[in-house]
């Protein structure tokens, strides 16, 4: 048992720094490849990117391992660049008029507050994360000289970050329950969050080196959900049948009234492009 603790002291480190471009790689590619993000869920940036954030600047309070905090460096990076090619690449309108033909507008979506998350604009998205970091610096300056509070107040931000990276599957689980499809979720990023999380684990506890607590408990939910999302890809797979099974006549119209077929009111449609199910759908 030492040699396999001694041996993932030094493998599970080098895995989680590299675990970014290893797990989001793969994704990145192939939106750009195929010109679009459709069934990838926009929230993925963003609880790594905060989740990242927080954990930069909770390491001065905590001391944690020195991998975690460099994985959180690559991760910033990786993320800004996944996000930058799925907002350039969101599906296009799949109709005409309407709320449908703005950009960054899903189909069934719940409204947020303020819209938050689902501009229609790209902008908006870089003003939220610049404004997340600034503020973030300017806590550390103002509190830094204040011992107590703040300890209190980089244990907070700890345990927030975590906990929101924790979360990280659940947007995907949804949308995966919503379309009952896995299509636009790479396998490739499921096997490293599994690999991944099996590694942590172990790694976790039985590690030499500080590991909070928050760590931990974290990452057991963050596990957990992995595991969900796995049982998902099984049943579902990475097809367009149960999307296809769960559309409405509505939508089933208007594939037919973009091929050519007779509309319900018996005129012809000229012939035009067909929508995917994914893009309908997100």
């Amino acid at each position: 048992m030492g040699w396999l603790t001694t041996l993932s002291g030094y493998l599970t480190p080098a895995f989680l720094v590299l675990s970014p471009v290893l797990s989001y790689s793969d994704q990145a590619i192939s939106m750009h490849r195929t010109k679009s993000s459709a069934g990838f869920s926009l929230d993925i940036p963003l609880i790594m990117l905060v989740a990242s954030l927080l954990r930069i600047f909770y390491y001065p309070g905590a001391k944690f391992d020195n991998a975690l905090l460099v994985q959180s460096f690559v991760m910033v990076v990786m993320q800004v660049i996944l996000l930058k090619i799925a907002l350039e690449h969101r599906p296009a309108p799949y109709s005409k008029g309407g709320e449908a033909t703005v950009p960054f507008t899903r189909v069934n979506e719940t409204r947020r507050p303020f819209n938050f998350w689902q501009w229609r604009s790209p902008k908006p998205y870089w003003q939220f994360l610049v404004s997340l970091f600034v503020g973030l610096v300017f806590c550390e300056f103002l509190l830094s000289s204040l011992p107590s509070l703040y300890q209190w107040y980089s244990s907070a931000i700890g345990f927030i970050g975590l906990g929101v990276e924790a979360t990280l599957p659940i947007p995907q689980i949804l949308a995966n329950a919503r379309l009952r499809s896995c299509k636009g979720f790479r396998l490739s990023v499921l096997a490293s969050w599994l690999i991944g999380d099996s590694m942590k684990m172990f790694w976790f506890f039985t590690s030499t080196t500080s590991i909070p607590l928050a760590f931990k408990v974290c990452g057991m939910f963050q596990a957990m959900c992995d595991a969900v999302l796995g049982v998902q890809y099984m049943v579902y797979g990475d097809g367009e049948a149960g999307a296809k099974a769960h559309q409405s006549p509505a939508i089933v119209q208007l594939e037919l009234q973009g091929n050519g077929f007779t509309t319900a009111s018996g005129h012809a449609k000229p012939p035009g492009r067909r929508t995917s199910v994914s893009e309908k759908s997100i």
